[in-house]
């Protein structure tokens, strides 16, 4: 009963940034962990960064210093920065939210329906 809408991806050079945002909507209590997800074609998704409902982090090494994740709770949006964008950073990027407390890297019950990321070299 979550609805989440994305908005944000594009077609960037290498260096540039974009940020990606995701807004819940629905019947829901409480939105808990927000998060974005990626996947490159033929590989699997991969966590690239998850926050708690009270603003812990977590990130893939490989955005570790180049991404940053924020949620606005009053607004129920979760945003991801992407600053030096690099070309393997190319991928759908999927937003994912989780109405139950649930431990940060379990993957939420929610989907955003993706948004694509390329990044050009």
């Amino acid at each position: 009963q979550v609805q989440l809408v994305e908005s944000g991806g594009g077609l960037v050079q290498a260096g540039e940034s974009l940020r990606l945002s995701c807004a819940a909507s629905g019947s829901f209590f409480s939105i808990n962990n927000m998060g974005w997800y990626r996947q490159a074609p033929g590989k699997q998704r991969e966590l690239v960064a998850v926050i708690t409902k009270g603003g812990i982090t977590n990130y893939a090494d490989s955005v570790k210093g180049r991404f940053t994740i924020s949620r606005d709770n009053a607004k129920n949006t979760v945003y991801l920065q992407m600053n030096s964008l690099k070309a393997e950073d190319t991928a759908v990027y999927y937003c994912n939210v989780d109405d139950e407390n649930r431990r940060w890297n379990i993957v939420g019950r929610y989907w955003g329906q993706g948004t694509q990321v390329t990044v050009s070299s």
